[in-house]
């Protein structure tokens, strides 16, 4: 039974670049689809190494928190009743499409919710089981937002395995949606690339950007009021280095506001890379310092590890899943939510403690290899969907 090749269809809300899932889905899919077949269903038509893909034409752009990619993105709370309908038949259409051309074994899909509600009525009607996957950015809207509880407790319940990225996702996700799921949970971090993200040679983006000979430190992500990027740029006169931003979002213009009214010198904006890999590599790999300053509850950024496997000690702070991969003193340091001081202070201690620094550089990379590899990852999702895979022909694993 273990030999034989699955057939998993991924469901993803959002683009494959640009957030958290998307890149995790996008990681996540291609590690799988090297021993299995696998398909995704998204707003999406990049290729990956072999998927298939089945893109989805949204009827308007909608996140959680914003998307780099979608300028005139709305959000989850803030559309209409018709709209979610809306945004769920269209859903509801393209996964009943991949399904009835891909025919697969097991769905996972990505986000506790619109997504699920449309697994859920795959599996009343085509008998395919599903896992979900509780990536944590959809908690914040779940718990704001009443309207999205009832069908994603149906759909939580029906649901083989639902995935957190991190205990504290599991915690708050129990805490929105109720007790009852605890048996079907099993934590499963995210992961990283360990044979992208490594340390590289980065002489030109130094001439590109003229950092040669300047100390270098670096936030990337999504530009929300969520990532606090805002105490790292009020951090930034204490700093002994230049700073740069990689990202796009609602908050850049505020961060450029903040730059401007305060003459700030050191810190530039970068824009989203989008799918230029290779770029981000080469930031990572050049900074000294690579700085997150969450004050919400991020669930396990991703841009954390992949910092991390390109040798770069992190300064973080405290806040959901980060702690899974981030030890205090061993491979990064960590700072108060909303405090620029003690960022300054803390990235400065870095900047200027070579010696220290480098030995935490070595343990960054060590701690992503032996535990955030996606191939570690997706072996632990390989198992899962054997356990549950449905097999229409001789009736393994058939539903019960």
């Amino acid at each position: 039974m273990e030999n034989k090749k699955l057939k998993i269809l991924f469901l993803q809300t959002f683009p494959l670049y640009g957030s958290g899932s998307g890149t995790y889905a996008r990681y996540l899919a291609r590690e799988i689809n090297k021993y299995h077949h696998v398909a995704i269903v998204c707003p999406d038509n990049r290729p990956i190494d072999g998927v298939k893909i089945y893109p989805i034409k949204m009827p308007f752009n909608v996140a959680f928190t914003g998307h780099p990619e979608w300028k005139n993105c709305r959000l989850y709370k803030d559309i209409s009743n018709r709209e979610i309908l809306t945004i769920y038949k269209s859903f509801l259409n393209h996964a009943v499409d991949a399904v009835e051309d891909f025919q697969p074994n097991i769905i996972h899909v990505h986000h506790a919710f619109p997504f699920s509600w449309a697994a859920r009525f795959i599996k009343s009607t085509y008998q395919v089981p599903y896992v979900i996957t509780i990536h944590g950015s959809e908690l914040p809207t779940a718990q704001k937002d009443k309207r999205y509880i009832a069908l994603t407790i149906d759909a939580l319940r029906k649901a083989r395995r639902i995935i957190p990225n991190s205990y504290y996702t599991k915690d708050w996700m129990l805490k929105i949606f109720g007790d009852e799921y605890r048996k079907q949970i099993r934590m499963i971090p995210g992961g990283v690339d360990i044979n992208r993200f490594y340390k590289v040679d980065t002489k030109d983006i130094d001439r590109q950007f003229n950092l040669d000979g300047k100390k270098v430190v670096v936030f990337a992500g999504k530009l929300t009021p969520y990532k606090g990027v805002k105490y790292l740029v009020r951090a930034a006169k204490k700093i002994n280095g230049e700073i740069l931003i990689l990202g796009d979002g609602p908050e850049r213009k505020n961060l450029e506001q903040i730059i401007k009214e305060e003459k700030i010198k050191n810190v530039r904006l970068l824009g989203h890379l989008g799918n230029k890999t290779d770029f981000l590599v080469k930031f990572y790999s050049r900074a000294q310092v690579f700085v997150a300053p969450s004050i919400w509850d991020e669930p396990l950024g991703l841009v954390i590890l992949e910092a991390m496997a390109c040798e770069t000690p992190v300064v973080v702070t405290r806040k959901g899943g980060i702690p899974l991969a981030v030890k205090d003193g061993k491979n990064g340091l960590f700072i108060r939510p909303r405090n620029s001081n003690d960022i300054a202070e803390k990235v400065n201690y870095l900047l200027n403690n070579e010696e220290i620094r480098l030995k935490m550089a070595k343990k960054a990379r060590e701690i992503a290899e032996q535990r955030f590899s996606w191939n570690l990852i997706a072996d632990k999702f390989i198992n899962i969907y054997h356990k549950f895979g449905y097999f229409k022909n001789n009736g393994v694993n058939s539903l019960k």
